[in-house]
């Protein structure tokens, strides 16, 4: 890159930036000694050979202002101190391995948290997942069979392409198989090295499908020393589902949260159970989740800086001695016809 292009000095950072405003100042000079001759003498306009060759030894007597003026300005660059940065950043510590759980069976559509329970659930997820630093997080999907889509990685935007790609019906068989997903779970961590392995297990209903025990896979994973964080969404009762085809009016249907076993399955892993009935109290249960699971992980901040003003001190020296040597001759004497 041209040290003395505009792109070289604008990815510069300057140790003294307030000095270049002094660069406005240096076009004065100049114009000050023009005016000044102006004021002591009029040079007259004249035309035809001899006048226009008169008219260029009168603008070659500007030269040597021109080339103080450059000269200032560089030195005015150098005394600002242009850099460059190179940060670089190291992380020491320990993370924590995630796993989350997500329930995409077709009761995640009705609407009693904004826009649908599934939808809330996945745009809180996403910010759960962007406030990580450090951790591996993993996706299980499930309904009425749970399957791992995404396995424990640094890789947020493959997590959240995959989080964001979710819906009901994605899996076919539907229904709600809790026990299955915490066991698809338990494969993901069980083989961790981290301290800290946690499994969230969002879900709206009751373990009506699969083939394992929910709290038998509970207990399976307290033995992996996996901690399970339940959250159980929407509301009890008739809540809204859609709208009638025919009529257009909002349409009821009935559910029922099973809390009491949602609240055993944290409990024996030494976790917690959350109850979210609406967007607001959904937020709040990911912040505690937060602030609960904390990563070890500790950020050193190491910065070089590279000093690039001896070229321009270099170049604003030269251009000074050019001036002294012009100043002493007919270039300097704006007043000579």
């Amino acid at each position: 890159m041209n040290l003395f292009s505009y792109a070289a000095l604008a990815s510069y950072e300057w140790q003294h930036p307030r000095l270049l405003l002094l660069l406005a100042l240096v076009p004065l000079l100049p114009l000050l000694r023009w005016l000044l001759a102006r004021r002591r003498q009029q040079v007259p306009v004249a035309f035809g050979p001899s006048g226009l060759r008169a008219n260029w030894r009168a603008l070659l007597r500007f030269v040597p202002d021109i080339v103080l003026s450059l000269s200032l300005a560089l030195l005015v660059i150098a005394v600002a101190r242009p850099q460059r940065a190179d940060e670089h950043l190291t992380q020491t510590g320990q993370g924590i391995d995630i796993v989350l759980a997500l329930d995409v069976s077709g009761s995640m559509e009705i609407e009693d948290l904004k826009p649908t329970r599934l939808e809330a659930a996945k745009r809180l997820a996403r910010r759960f997942v962007l406030g990580r630093v450090g951790d591996r997080l993993g996706l299980v999907a499930f309904a009425g069979q749970a399957y791992s889509l995404v396995p424990l990685t640094t890789d947020y935007d493959l997590l959240l392409d995959n989080l964001r790609s979710l819906h009901a019906g994605l899996i076919a068989d539907d229904g709600t198989a809790i026990g299955t997903a915490i066991g698809v779970a338990i494969n993901r961590l069980r083989e961790s090295k981290t301290k800290s392995r946690v499994c969230l297990l969002l879900s709206d209903g009751e373990n009506t499908a699969g083939n394992l025990d929910p709290l038998l896979a509970a207990q399976l994973a307290h033995a992996y020393g996996i901690r399970l964080y339940t959250i159980g969404l929407g509301q009890d009762g008739f809540v809204p589902y859609g709208r009638d085809s025919l009529s257009g009016k909002p349409r009821y249907v009935e559910t029922r949260l099973d809390e009491t076993t949602m609240r055993q399955l944290a409990e024996a892993t030494q976790g917690r159970f959350f109850r979210a009935t609406d967007n607001a109290a959904l937020s709040q249960v990911f912040t505690a989740i937060n602030q609960l699971e904390k990563s070890d992980i500790r950020t050193q901040r190491y910065r070089s800086v590279q000093d690039y003003y001896r070229p321009y001190l270099e170049a604003g020296l030269l251009l000074w001695l050019l001036w002294l040597g012009l100043k002493s001759t007919f270039l300097n004497n704006v007043l000579e016809d």
